[in-house]
């Protein structure tokens, strides 16, 4: 009777673990769309050091807020090509579009570039096709940031000056300086960086935050206010 109740016990155990392994993927799935539905709520708009309370809007359906953000599933991901795609499991029908921004909860991973009615496609930050602007967190001094196709962890932040104060460890984050991304999303940090001589730009190494061999879900940013902007920066380049 001891044995029979332990081998029970035992595969009860056993049926109850693969039950909570794939109910984990549902609760995943879950905090993911709250982590979106979250992060649409705050006004990246008014971007500061600080968070304040009256820019965070609780479930109103009339946000003031410049992004929605849309969490998506990634059912197909290259790392090791020299250039490397995401393919998410959303698409126009729920209101993703081109050019939108691509983020997960560790930082910036890349950009749509084709959209079906269901799926998307797009750059991640492994493609050298693509750059971000990027700016020292700690100075504010800005540049571009690319992968030059080799070490997946990785990328180069180019154009910052000499005089600019630097250390290994420093934060490199989205500038803002673009319509794709708000600015201060989290992109890695100073791995290591030289001075070139003959130049006048350091040679920067900067450490991935994002593991792009690990990550599942993401999230994709919608800029609301993208074509006001274009348009009227068209104007002014026009004349």
């Amino acid at each position: 009777m001891n044995s029979s109740n332990y081998v029970s016990a035992s595969l009860y155990n056993s049926v109850n673990s693969v039950f909570q392994y794939f109910n984990l993927t549902n609760v995943n799935k879950q905090l993911a769309e709250e982590n979106a539905r979250l992060r649409t709520q705050l006004d990246f708009s008014n971007a500061d050091d600080e968070i304040h309370t009256d820019s965070i809007h609780f479930g109103l359906p009339e946000s003031d807020s410049t992004f929605r953000f849309t969490a998506a599933k990634i059912i197909n991901n290259s790392v090791n090509k020299q250039q490397n795609y995401i393919t998410l499991n959303k698409g126009s029908k729920h209101g993703i579009k081109r050019d939108q921004g691509v983020l997960s909860t560790q930082g910036i991973v890349g950009v749509i570039t084709h959209v079906s009615e269901s799926f998307s496609t797009g750059l991640s930050i492994l493609n050298p096709r693509w750059s971000v602007s990027a700016k020292l967190k700690n100075s504010g001094y800005y540049g571009s940031l690319s992968w030059d196709g080799e070490d997946y962890q990785l990328a180069d932040l180019l154009e910052i000056p000499f005089h600019v104060k630097l250390a290994v460890g420093d934060s490199i984050v989205t500038s803002g300086h673009s319509s794709i991304f708000p600015e201060g999303l989290m992109i890695g940090v100073v791995d290591e960086y030289t001075q070139p001589e003959g130049e006048n730009y350091y040679a920067i190494k900067v450490r991935l935050s994002t593991n792009f061999k690990a990550i599942r879900y993401v999230e994709i940013i919608e800029n609301k206010k993208k074509d006001e902007l274009e348009n009227l920066e068209k104007v002014m380049r026009d004349g």
